[in-house]
């Protein structure tokens, strides 16, 4: 897996992601503090309302955005956002009032909608290869799952000899650094001119780079909509969000009020869920060199379903010590779940768009899946407050279920079937004996790729083509 860091470029790109990663980590633990200093008791519902800004920055500012971004080079792009995040981070430890907070959290999010597509849409590009670009997949799964736990370590560290408000300082730097390794290396220029891409052919004729910059805001939407295969990973990323919703939400709740346990358990269950989640990163590569895309996505979100289910069970259970390894065994479960769907996400979103439209497709899955995320969220949170866990445990069993059969649904249909290319002249061998004899056609048998593409071989040519 780590063979793609002998790529510059990429390895550059990885270190910026990760050292912004630990600055968003430390802010983080740093805005939960700030809102506790703001609002005391009401500091979960500034929480909250941060959260919901978020969401909205992200599905409603990522849109336009990539339909302007085709105007702007994209290194200059992702630095432009890495600053504004720092100006952002910089001007956090200074607020008094709670509307300030919101104001910020909103800026921060929008240039962060801004940077991530962008980045997302970058890596294809900087690593052509299929095999590389699956594990620099993995490398990004592992990055944000090691986020989740190594920013809290740190910033327990660090408040154990300086305030709060300093960790937004270690915010500042992370997002600077991550700005300097990006200006460190020349990035490829995006693609933008319409392309005749018969292998990508259910993404449509007319290239998303080739229209208008008012039809662009939601062109990228409208493809990834188009495309079978996108809206089955739509589908997918709403089981992911029921699933990690559970996780991010009634954590506290399972550990402190369900169980019993004390404050420290809490960052173990929260462990739990990201070691899952790391352990099928790390060796998920390997299988997908074997196997399509399709055949890991699908299970894993009949699994996340049916480890909400087993949750549901001991939720209504009576007491027990055997309880607590039992949520820390599903956690991790879910964890390894929702690794299943968004490593291979990346892959299989290049696979079904045309190179020109990558930019829009990442930018629309971004807003698309966080509205997943908008859904889920209350789910959790609101009907496990009123109704109780049982109830909200079943209701995103039943929601990552239905998710999972309508992506099998949308995704059956010639998704993994075997095609073969009919080529315009047919390959011919010309024999050349004593005696006259006819040119046969030479007919060769497709090979399948691993991600269910079919490869014809034509002379000394390969063609892909992308079910």
């Amino acid at each position: 897996m780590l063979s793609v860091l002998r790529n510059r470029t990429y390895r550059h790109l990885f270190v910026a992601q990760v050292v912004a990663l630990a600055g968003t980590g430390l802010a983080t633990v740093a805005l939960g503090l700030l809102a506790y200093d703001l609002a005391g008791a009401d500091a979960g519902s500034v929480l909250g309302t941060a959260l919901a800004i978020k969401m909205v920055a992200y599905v409603g500012i990522a849109p336009v955005v990539a339909a302007l971004a085709h105007r702007i080079p994209r290194r200059r792009l992702l630095v432009a956002a890495d600053l504004a995040r720092a100006g952002v981070a910089l001007a956090l430890p200074f607020v008094g009032s709670v509307w300030q907070v919101y104001l910020l959290i909103f800026v921060l999010q929008a240039a962060s909608a801004t940077f991530t597509p962008a980045f997302q849409s970058v890596i294809p590009d900087v690593l052509p290869e299929e095999r590389d670009y699956t594990r620099a997949l993995s490398l990004s799964r592992l990055a944000y799952d090691t986020e989740t736990l190594v920013s809290p370590v740190l910033a327990a560290a660090l408040l154990a000899l300086v305030g709060y408000r300093w960790l937004f300082w270690g915010t500042v730097i992370g997002f600077l650094a991550s700005a300097v390794l990006v200006v460190s290396v020349v990035l490829p220029g995006a693609v933008l001119a319409e392309r005749s891409n018969p292998g990508r052919a259910d993404a449509g004729s007319r290239s998303v780079g080739a229209r208008s910059a008012g039809a662009r805001s939601l062109a990228g939407i409208r493809l990834f909509l188009s495309v079978p295969r996108l809206r089955a990973l739509l589908a997918l990323d709403l089981a992911v969000a029921a699933g990690g919703a559970m996780v991010i939400v009634n954590t506290v709740v399972y550990v402190r009020e369900e169980l019993g346990r004390p404050a420290g358990d809490v960052p173990l269950a929260l462990g739990a869920y990201g070691g899952g989640s790391m352990l099928v990163a790390l060796l998920l590569p390997r299988v997908l060199d074997r196997v399509a895309d399709r055949t890991v996505m699908l299970p894993g979100a009949f699994a996340i379903a049916g480890l909400l289910a087993a949750l549901a069970v001991v939720t209504t259970a009576g007491g027990g010590a055997w309880r607590w390894p039992a949520l820390l065994a599903l956690w991790a479960g879910l964890g390894a779940a929702g690794s299943l769907i968004l490593t291979p996400g990346g892959r299989l979103l290049r696979s079904a768009v045309p190179p020109a439209d990558l930019p829009a497709a990442f930018a629309a899955q971004f807003s698309l899946t966080h509205v997943c995320w908008l859904l889920a969220y209350p789910l959790a949170g609101w009907l496990g407050a009123t109704t109780g866990l049982p109830a909200a445990t079943v209701a995103l069993a039943v929601l990552a279920l239905a998710s999972a059969g309508l992506a099998t649904r949308t995704w059956r249909t010639g998704a993994t079937a075997a095609r073969s290319v009919t080529l315009p002249v047919p390959a011919t061998v010309t024999v050349r004996p004593h005696r006259r004899q006819a040119r046969r056609p030479v007919h060769r048998r497709p090979l399948h790729a691993p991600s269910g593409r079919v490869l014809v071989r034509h002379h000394h040519h390969r063609h892909t083509v992308a079910p």
